[in-house]
């Protein structure tokens, strides 16, 4: 019988999808099932179309989620643009996601940038400590890593997308987060 240890990367990714279902989890730290709109376009919920970020008829939540599903799917020069329009330019989600693009373009110092700022304006914002923790220890700071998994665990967030996304990486995961 295989042990947790000697199961593949993949494998292990399924194990804790199954241990942890994702209707535990909040929206916001959950992957994107899909790709709504193209070109930086945000999904208008009111007319279920696509409109252009600058549209007075969307707001900064259906924005956000906009800027999830470009980053998720690496299209970030859309998620960019979305995150330029934001109304609220001090909201830690649009700093969360600064810092997750910088990380994945290879920007590591502006990246942890974000996330400080991010943390700054709200502490408890576990998506930011989990993607923070994912680039230190992709930095091989493996012990900034763990602190930020003590914190998103001390503030509530054991059994969330954070948690096992960054517990995930400290394992050797290889995840799109």
């Amino acid at each position: 019988m295989k042990t947790v240890a000697t199961l593949s990367s993949a494998a292990l990714a399924l194990a804790l999808s199954f241990a942890l279902p994702h209707a535990a989890f909040a929206k916001d730290e959950t992957p994107p099932a899909t790709k709504t709109c193209s070109s930086g376009k945000v999904l208008d919920k009111a007319t279920n179309k696509c409109v252009r970020t600058s549209s007075n008829e969307i707001n900064d939540d259906e924005r956000y989620e906009a800027v999830r599903e470009y980053a998720y799917f690496g299209d970030y020069t859309g998620a960019l643009s979305i995150l330029a329009s934001f109304e609220n330019q001090t909201d830690p989600r649009m700093f969360n996601y600064y810092g997750f693009i910088n990380r994945k373009q290879g920007n590591m110092d502006a990246a942890m940038e974000y996330y400080a700022k991010a943390l700054t304006i709200n502490p408890d914002y576990i998506l930011a400590r989990a993607y923070m923790g994912q680039g230190l220890a992709a930095e091989g700071d493996l012990a900034g890593a763990r602190a930020q998994l003590a914190e998103i665990r001390t503030r509530g967030g054991r059994n969330t997308w954070a948690y096992t996304s960054l517990a995930m990486a400290l394992r050797g995961v290889q995840t799109n987060y």
